[in-house]
């Protein structure tokens, strides 16, 4: 495997040298070479030379199998030059339309709901399209009378393998899909959303699916979470629900993402959910399993889920145990802890 490293900011440094110490030890195992490239992409880069990568960026990252990211963020350096300067850019140009984050409540963290057992359920997120369009714009800018206009995109082609992915997941887990949609209340986009979803539904007769307003699905997903399997949004209610969700699993620093291109054209992108965290950057306390679960995820995605499996292993062994919990999960372990408890239930 030939892997591109972005660690970015603040913990992401941390907790991707975290994630290397773990797959290291997993491809050891299975007999899996790997070689990592880093690249000092970043808010650091951005602040030194105007750019969060360079101007050939992308075409650096296409030889590679996969990419992992820490996080991206920093003081003085606005979230939407961080996001459109590195994330999005290459999210499009290698075609990474599916983010997909696994949402579970393992034994020993413990969830903000009180009935949260069992709750393992799988958010499908469009991720190139949708409501994170850049046609758009502001006009009159300094005046009363100041505007701005952000257009959505909805494609036919974009929803259906969307949706085609979210339903082919479900055929390999519980077989039942969330569709969430505002068809009632944006009169363009949604309906049409409503529509391909429902066209795709008819070819996948064996999966159960029903479709839920968006706001009504945030109220569920804290209510009723283990109801849930498969839920497919567009890009904006996709990226909404699943921190929502993060947040039901417990924390936010155990939750994994890929960003993938299916038919595996291109690399695909591998990144924990949470951000630089600026404010405890550098003390080694960062929780390294969103990291670390994503690698796993990356590791499935090249066509390795023995060694993937082992890894979720090693992190559902780690989480029943305080000692080699970290402080956001009621636990006393810092990074280095978790990492040592993982690398040793591996070998």
């Amino acid at each position: 495997m030939r892997i591109a490293v972005i660690a970015g900011d603040g913990i992401g440094i941390e907790v991707i040298a975290a994630a290397r110490v773990v797959l290291d030890a997993v491809c050891g195992r299975h007999d899996i070479p790997v070689d990592y490239d880093e690249f000092d992409w970043s808010c650091r880069r951005y602040l030194a030379e105007g750019a969060m990568m360079p101007a050939d960026g992308i075409d650096q990252l296409r030889p590679y199998d996969a990419v992992l990211l820490g996080a991206v963020g920093w003081p003085g350096v606005p979230d939407h030059v961080s996001l459109w300067g590195l994330l999005i850019p290459i999210r499009r140009a290698f075609r990474q339309y599916v983010n997909l984050r696994p949402i579970r409540v393992f034994d020993g963290v413990e969830s903000p709901l009180r009935d949260a057992a069992g709750v393992d359920f799988v958010v499908v997120r469009e991720n190139v399209e949708g409501e994170y369009s850049e046609i758009g714009g502001r006009l009159n800018r300094g005046f009363p009378d100041e505007f701005a206009v952000q257009e959505s995109v909805f494609t036919r082609a974009g929803v259906t393998r969307i949706a085609d992915f979210a339903f082919s997941l479900a055929r390999t887990r519980r077989g039942y899909v969330t569709s969430a949609t505002k068809s009632n209340g944006i009169v363009h986009t949604l309906p049409f959303w409503d529509e391909v979803v429902a066209s795709r539904a008819a070819e996948f007769p064996d999966v159960r699916w029903d479709s839920e307003h968006i706001d009504a699905l945030a109220a569920k997903l804290v209510l009723q979470p283990a109801r849930f399997d498969v839920i497919v949004g567009s890009n904006l209610f996709g990226d909404i629900l699943s921190d929502l969700a993060a947040a039901v699993a417990g924390s936010i620093g155990i939750a994994p993402s890929g960003n993938l291109d299916p038919t595996r054209t291109y690399p695909s992108m591998f990144e924990p959910v949470h951000g630089s965290a600026p404010d405890i950057a550098g003390k080694g306390i960062a929780n390294p399993i969103g990291a670390v679960w994503s690698a796993a995820m990356m590791l499935d995605h090249l066509g390795h889920p023995d060694a993937a499996a082992d890894v979720l292993v090693a992190i559902e062994a780690s989480l029943t145990d305080p000692a080699t919990r970290t402080r956001d999960l009621g636990g006393t372990a810092d990074t280095a802890d978790v990492v040592r408890a993982l690398v040793a239930r591996l070998k």
